[in-house]
């Protein structure tokens, strides 16, 4: 592990594959810390430097009182990005880990060339429900929530596996805080206006059984952004590169060549 020190907060990070390849950059859900992309790595083509991070509130980073900001958010990754000097990177950020793949192609397009959004939206829920799952945890801890997040999370099919435990443990372990921090910067982000904006190459990914960004708002989200394409993960829930790291990691791969990011 390795921890970048920003004063006010502080990111885990990891770096692997090639030290001098072209940097790949994954941001993880709400709920989850870098392990998510834990399947998909070993399937991605050689010469790529892949940075994880875990954003704030979540796995090894530090864990800031609630609420954060979207903007918060974005600053943390704009700042690990110029700490590990990145220019040009292809970013994959999942659910707010999309979010934050938006907000920092408009504020830096000097760090993002090409970017893949998956299970995300440029708004996601309203600002109501939120509030009501940030009251939950507060009342509840996130074991209250944990069940229906995993149905939100998760096909049928994976529910039955023994695997499912492994990510309810992950999303309990994080702190409330974290969680409701980010539910709060989730709550508060409506980037239809300027995702419209950006005209970058651009692979927007959907599972058709997801349950908490489906698959039409991630297609009505690519559809804001000039070059961008769509493709959908069938039996796939919220996360896909865990129900199916194989195709995930094929229509990366075939993005990473289009793009010619190599």
């Amino acid at each position: 592990m390795q921890i970048a020190d920003f004063g006010d907060v502080q990111i885990n990070y990891r770096i692997d594959g090639d030290p001098d390849g072209a940097p790949l950059v994954f941001a993880n859900s709400l709920g989850t810390d870098y392990r998510l992309w834990d399947q998909v790595l070993p399937l991605l083509r050689d010469g790529l430097r892949i940075i994880r991070f875990d954003k704030r509130g979540h796995g090894l980073s530090s864990c800031p009182a609630a609420p954060y900001s979207m903007g918060a958010l974005v600053t943390d990754t704009e700042r690990l990005l110029d700490h590990l000097n990145v220019r040009d990177c292809l970013f994959v950020g999942l659910s707010i880990g999309g979010m934050i793949a938006q907000g920092l192609a408009v504020k830096r397009m000097d760090q993002v060339r090409a970017m893949v959004i998956s299970n995300t939206g440029a708004k996601i829920g309203t600002p109501e429900m939120w509030a009501d799952r940030i009251e939950g945890v507060r009342k509840g801890g996130i074991e209250a929530l944990a069940d229906a997040v995993m149905e939100r999370w998760f096909s049928g099919a994976f529910r039955q596996k023994p695997e499912l435990a492994a990510w309810r443990n992950m999303l309990t372990r994080t702190p409330a805080d974290g969680y409701m921090g980010c539910s709060a910067a989730i709550s508060g982000t409506d980037f239809y206006t300027t995702t419209a904006s950006l005209s970058l190459p651009t692979l927007a990914i959907a599972g058709s059984e997801d349950g908490s960004t489906p698959p039409d708002l991630v297609r009505e989200t690519a559809a804001l952004i000039k070059g961008s394409r769509f493709h959908l993960i069938r039996g796939s829930g919220h996360l896909p590169c865990v129900e199916n790291p194989v195709e995930f990691a094929r229509v990366l791969n075939d993005f990473i060549t289009e793009t010619g990011h190599v």
